[in-house]
């Protein structure tokens, strides 16, 4: 499997706008054929041991069956259009793309 992890970092951190986010994530980015999991939510601001990364407002978890499906996700006209509607408002966004097993 493939995991691809996204973290957001927003110019407007406002409620409203980090609550359009996660319905964009939502709308645009779940469903996609050879998902295995998905999940999207925000940063939990309080867990600050000195391990934890709090430097963020948007976390997307989303799980791939593998390469080929994470490679067709990437290019499917519903992320090509989540991107073009938000990246305006993004500050940061950082993507970590792993190897993953059960």
């Amino acid at each position: 499997m493939l995991a691809h992890m996204v973290y957001f970092n927003l110019k407007d951190r406002a409620e409203a706008s980090v609550e359009g986010m996660l319905a964009a994530c939502k709308k645009y980015l779940s469903g996609h054929p050879g998902t295995v999991f998905f999940a999207v939510g925000k940063v939990v601001p309080d867990l600050t041991r000195p391990v934890n990364i709090t430097d963020f407002d948007i976390a997307l978890h989303v799980v791939f069956d593998g390469r080929p499906a994470h490679d067709a996700y990437q290019t499917h006209p519903r992320h090509i259009q989540f991107i073009e509607e938000n990246k305006a408002n993004w500050d940061k966004v950082r993507v970590f793309d792993s190897y993953v097993s059960q």
